[in-house]
């Protein structure tokens, strides 16, 4: 529920999100589950809401551990809703095809900004879901210079990484192995670190 209060606080998404985030969030007062279920979260899931920019590109306005891997979109029309698995898949297979030819903006900046799929694979919850794409990104350095900019500020930035790096450490002391310990998107300092943590 921590992350649900925080959420909350930063107004960023309407009664529909709260919803949805309390069934994503797995909140309950089943006091056996706890250990179990906040393992599962540290070492499985992202919770991230992309926000649509007034010129159509997108950017990470928050994420948090999870227990699954959700996307939740907050339009520039004011319209918020949770992406689809399907329409996932199809957007970062969309931009897998970019990378390939050289026309994402996750490795070809050009200024015009991130598509949604592009948004998603800089977010912990690409390094999850679309981890097949693995090294075509970690090994690329505009992609490394472009991962902090995908976040709406600079704050947004940290507070995701801290939220993981909290998560991490809270696994390490629950007598989880090294490599249970590295959480999402920012389970490691390095590019080995990360390419160990999106390749499951």
């Amino acid at each position: 529920m921590k992350h649900l209060r925080k959420i909350g606080e930063y107004g960023i998404i309407g009664s529909i999100g709260i919803g949805a985030l309390l069934v994503i969030s797995g909140c309950g007062d089943n006091k056996n589950s706890t250990t179990q279920t906040t393992n599962q979260t540290i070492k499985n899931g992202a919770f991230v809401v992309i926000e649509e920019q007034m010129d159509g590109s997108y950017k990470i306005l928050e994420e948090y551990p999870s227990e699954t891997t959700r996307v939740f979109l907050k339009a520039k029309d004011g319209t918020e809703r949770m992406l689809t698995q399907e329409e996932i898949d199809a957007m970062l297979k969309e931009e897998e095809k970019k990378i390939n030819n050289g026309t994402s903006e996750l490795t070809n900046p050009s200024g015009s900004g991130l598509s949604l799929g592009g948004a998603i694979l800089a977010s912990a919850a690409g390094a999850i879901i679309g981890s097949w794409i693995g090294n075509k990104l970690f090994n690329n350095q505009n992609y490394q210079a472009q991962q902090r900019a995908s976040y709406k500020s600079p704050q947004a930035y940290e507070r995701s990484k801290n939220s993981f790096n909290t998560a991490k450490n809270t696994t390490a002391t629950r007598g989880a192995t090294p490599s249970n310990a590295r959480s999402g998107f920012f389970g490691g300092g390095n590019n080995d670190g990360n390419k160990r943590a999106i390749g499951g």
